[in-house]
């Protein structure tokens, strides 16, 4: 609450007029009462004032006139009638500016969810000419919801706050943030410094009951598209009167910021936000440092959390073992993150949000200074580039004439360590945060009665001195300090060692001026004394900088890329390698060569023969007994996807793309390398007939999702058929979305192309206008639905189809005949052997399973013969995996065609290598050893195909990405890692800091038919 001045009795008559701005009116509100406008006329002298972050001002004087700054510097007139109060010895800084907070605005209710209990809701239920999803509600403006609240006001000043940017912190497309002032002693007309200050976006679509999205994918697909509604939405305003879209356009020029998960949400924000035109500022977690040089790279401002983790409790061996290695790096590495942004250029603004306890603000922010931030660059992030974010330079984050009256009064420098913040001024109106408390530490000479003087050093923090007794040289005991008001008390055993000794006993005051204590005591005889000591000035200034020298330097461990288990401080270069006397398994006409030697250079496979010589600057590898085959190619994987393989809320959904959501830093990843495998298809579930589209991606580990995916791959997207995709089979509360039967399923397919294609018309129509004709008319709304599906029909999008039974295959063959577009591949097809020809005849291919059977009903008639019948036929065929584990055997899995077909054993191979490759339109680069081709190759210690062949050596574009004895060396480092941080982790329990108890983290595998994290559908 605001501070009576006239209660405190200060002295220079601060009191007066200190009500002024609680109780002045603004012009457009009716008085009540006796008129009472003083002019809020105050004067700081001999204060140090920071008038900015960089800017310090010596015995300067601060003039402050109805709640704004008048003047500051060292020359200033105090004018007539200013309430004047002396700072000397205090320091002045500007009030702290946060950019993230909901101060005073209401949580949203959840809106009331339709249907039965349970049952999806495809519709938004909040009524009006608003967007068609809850998520999406950019009309929501913070001023409008406003209301000052003075708990969470307080709360907030005493971190030393004098205005914040609040906004409602719900959904996807969040609507306006406002910037306040924590003032609480005047009308929210006046408290609002900024309406519509910022616009405010997430992934996460919040309380909105919609099914609509359901994962990560569907949340970046609805925004993007909700970017083209907005703009279709201002060139067409008659067509629809939209008032979200409406607002939103109303928006564009405003700051944006994105609040995300983590640093790969961050990089995914900021790529839709280029798609559009828009820099968002970006509100992390502060994991920012684990990526530093990609996050730079974004050029994106960033809103920065003081919220560290607690250290784990991991006393038991067997708690420690569940601990993440990267969890236990970031407990030790968190701190650092706002000064290595800083010191990589990035503008940063730190926030208290996040921080469930808010008294830890201020202790993470001196422990980020002491892990790399410097007081500078804490000053600059808490005041000028907040108020520079929002375009409010001009109002808050500096002392300057014409600004608010917002700063701080502390005792000493703002980030001391014994610094106590006093007074926290919010638009001219006081609010005490503390008083000094007496700072009794330093060096006295104790006097005991007629005893020879002794030595008492009182150290350690003002509030809580902790007091040593000097009884010989060499010697100290310890003793216990009390002081309460005026009196103190001094306890003390002089001879502790000594078998019953008993304790000083030391009553009396202190006296400020003369620096002394003293009073009457007792020895342990029970003599009564009189004692006295006295301050001696010069030690305790000596004592007191020897106290306040710099702490070392925090070592921190090392970076590693990725952030993860089995991360690396650096990526491997690509290197060039001869590997010599191998049996080299081409996937090519050429077949299997024996003592052959392969040369990687320049990330190609630059030449095959024998004797070959190593290039300067090469190494060899000595390949004899071993086989160097192509990388393994899964044509059909769930790895690498954050936050949910399937949007399954709607039948199509060709908008979504994984490559939206590729987790460069999934395990499975390294997994598959040590099992040959580099590259993949990450295909969509299997909950709608038309899926999501997919990512082709190369396993370059330690490289960011952007890095992983491979350039100029054809486009890919999920179909799916079956079971899984009419949910009649949810239970009786989901039969409300179509389809529900497979008849359905195949008028989806219809319906969706005879919808694309129509669109297709309309952009031709549209695009054959002239410019003027373009200029006077309607132009169609972009859709990226139908706009996935129009690249199905010209053959720039490639069809993948969960499929099981013959009917369906049947079916969905006949429709893209009817509808004119192909099937690229049937994957699972798991009766393919059924319709095998009329597949050859439409040259569709097959990727199917080795030999799963009577999983679930529908592959009832699957056999382990099916991949040989349908390569006898003349299909391209290939074996996949759809799970993390069988991934990374597949050349196990390829081994079984020649037991259950007799496939040859070079034959079996290319059901992994390059029969995927040409299934995905990537055979010209992979998928086989031929000169020319990417250096994507595999030393494997035996046959391939053998049980006992483990690889040895894993290349991905000529880089060495796994090999089995640097991976034993990082098993032993990660091992020697997690013990040293779990050492320091028990240092940091014992020394007082809070902990947390480590939860087992269950691995999260996604398969077809996974629906969120961890929901399958029924099999």
């Amino acid at each position: 609450m605001r501070i009576d001045l006239r209660q405190l009795g200060l002295a220079g008559g601060l009191f007066m007029g200190s009500l002024s701005a609680a109780y002045a009116q603004s012009a457009t509100f009716p008085r009540n009462g006796v008129y009472d406008d003083r002019p809020g006329l105050y004067a700081f002298t001999h204060a140090t004032i920071f008038t900015d972050y960089k800017t310090r001002v010596n015995d300067a004087t601060l003039i402050i006139r109805d709640g704004k700054v008048e003047a500051v510097g060292t020359k200033v007139k105090i004018p007539a009638g200013a309430v004047v109060q002396d700072l000397k010895g205090k320091f002045i800084y500007p009030g702290f500016v946060d950019l993230y907070a909901s101060y005073g605005v209401p949580e949203v209710k959840t809106l009331e969810r339709r249907g039965r209990r349970g049952g999806p809701q495809f519709e938004s239920t909040k009524t009006g000419a608003y967007d068609w999803n809850q998520a999406v509600h950019p009309e929501v403006n913070a001023a409008e919801l406003f209301a000052a609240n003075d708990e969470q006001a307080d709360a907030l000043r005493k971190l030393g706050f004098g205005a914040v940017l609040t906004h409602q912190p719900d959904g996807i497309v969040r609507g306006t943030a406002a910037l306040v002032s924590l003032n609480t002693n005047r009308q929210e007309n006046e408290l609002i410094l900024q309406d519509r200050a910022a616009t405010a976006y997430s992934f996460d679509k919040g309380t909105s009951t919609q099914d609509y999205p359901s994962s990560l994918m569907g949340s970046i697909a609805l925004l993007r598209q909700t970017y083209l509604d907005a703009d279709w939405n201002q060139r067409n305003p008659t067509r629809e009167q939209n008032l979200s879209l409406r607002a939103l356009n109303q928006q564009r020029s405003l700051p944006a910021i994105f609040e995300v998960r983590d640093k790969q949400s961050a990089l995914r924000a900021d790529k839709v936000g280029d798609e559009f035109g828009v820099q968002y500022i970006l509100k992390g977690r502060g994991d920012e440092y684990q990526r530093l040089p990609d996050i730079q790279a974004t050029e994106a401002p960033l809103i920065v959390s003081l919220n560290f983790p607690d250290a784990y409790v991991v006393d038991d061996v067997y708690d420690a073992i569940r601990v993440p290695l990267q969890d236990l790096k970031h407990w030790e590495m968190a701190p650092a993150n706002a000064g290595l942004l800083a010191k990589a250029g990035v503008p940063i603004a730190l926030t208290a949000a996040d921080l469930k306890d808010k008294k830890k603000f201020l202790p993470n922010l001196r422990k980020a200074i002491q892990y790399g931030l410097t007081e500078q660059q804490a000053l600059q992030a808490l005041t000028a580039t907040p108020a520079s974010l929002v375009k409010a330079q001009d109002r808050v984050g500096a002392l300057k004439p014409g600004m608010q009256a917002n700063f701080l009064v502390c005792s000493t420098r703002l980030f001391a360590e014994d610094n106590v913040m006093l007074d926290n001024w919010v638009q001219g109106v006081r609010y005490q945060l503390s008083e000094i408390p007496n700072d009794y530490r330093g060096v006295y000479t104790l006097k005991l009665g007629n005893q020879p003087e002794t030595k008492l050093l009182l150290a350690g923090k003002p509030e809580a001195p902790e007091l040593k007794i000097v009884a010989a040289p060499g010697d100290t005991v310890k003793g216990n300090l009390t002081v309460s008001g005026d009196l103190t008390t001094i306890v003390y055993n002089p001879t502790p060692k000594k078998k019953g000794s008993g304790s000083v006993r030391l009553a009396g005051y202190y006296t400020q001026e003369g620096r002394v204590f003293q009073g009457d005591g007792q020895l342990p005889d029970a003599t009564a004394i009189k004692w006295s000591a006295r301050r001696l000035d010069e030690a305790s200034r000596a004592a007191r900088r020897d106290s306040a020298k710099a702490p070392e330097p925090v070592q921190l461990g090392q970076l590693q890329f990725p952030f993860v288990a089995y991360g690396r401080p650096a990526l491997p270069t690509q290197q060039t390698v001869l590997i010599k006397n191998t049996t080299v398994w081409t996937s090519e006409a050429a077949g299997k060569l024996e003592n052959t030697d392969v040369l990687l250079q320049n990330g190609k496979i630059a030449k095959i023969g024998r004797n070959l010589s190593v290039p300067s600057g090469g190494r060899t590898v000595d390949g004899t007994g071993k086989h160097l085959t192509p990388g393994i190619i899964d044509e059909h994987s769930h790895i690498a996807i954050s936050e949910g393989v399937n949007e399954g809320t709607q039948s199509v959904t060709s908008e979504v793309r994984i490559s939206d959501v590729v987790d460069a830093e999934d395990v499975d990843v390294y997994r598959d390398l040590a099992g040959g495998v580099i590259a993949a298809q990450l295909l969509h579930g299997s909950a709608n007939p038309i899926g999501g589209q997919s990512a082709l991606i190369k396993l370059r580990w330690g490289q960011t999702a952007e890095q992983m995916k491979i350039q100029g791959a054809p486009g890919f997207i999920k179909f799916a058929l079956g079971e899984n995709v009419k949910q009649s089979n949810w239970g009786e509360a989901n039969v409300l979305r179509f389809p529900q039967t497979r008849m359905g399923t195949e008028q989806v397919f219809v319906d969706a192309f005879t919808r694309a294609k129509e669109y297709e018309q309309q952009w031709k129509a549209w695009n054959k206008l002239s410019k003027a004709k373009q200029r006077k008319g309607e132009a169609p709304r972009r859709d990226l639905e139908l706009e996935a599906l129009v690249e199905i029909l010209n053959d720039q999008r490639f069809i993948t189809c969960h499929s099981y039974v013959q009917s369906e295959i049947n079916m969905l063959m006949n429709v893209a005949d009817r509808m004119n577009f192909k099937v690229n591949t049937f994957t699972h097809i798991l009766e393919g052997y059924k319709v095998a020809d009329k597949m050859k005849a439409r040259g569709i291919n097959a990727s199917t399973f080795s030999d799963w059977w009577a999983y679930k009903n529908e592959v009832r008639d699957a056999i382990p013969y099916n991949a040989g019948i349908m390569h006898d036929v003349g299909l391209n065929v290939a074996i996949n995996s759809d799970d993390a584990e069988m991934s990374r055997r597949l050349n196990q899995e390829a081994a079984k065609m020649v037991k259950y077909n007799g496939l040859s054993e070079e034959e079996a191979l290319k059901l992994v290598t390059i029969n995927p490759a040409k299934m995905l339109h990537l055979d010209k680069t992979m998928g086989s050893i031929k000169e020319g081709k990417d250096a994507d190759v595999v030393l494997w210690s035996d046959n391939p195909l053998s049980i006992y062949a483990h690889a040895e050596r894993t290349f991905v574009d000529g880089r060495l990405l796994f090999d089995v004895e640097s991976d034993q060396q990082m098993r032993q480092d990660m091992q020697k890692e997690r013990l040293r941080i779990v050492q320091l982790m028990l240092a940091a329990k014992k020394g007082g800091a809070p902990t947390q108890v480590p939860t087992a983290r269950p691995t999260k595998h996604y398969h077809c038919d996974t629906l969120g994290e961890a929901k399958e559908l029924d099999q």
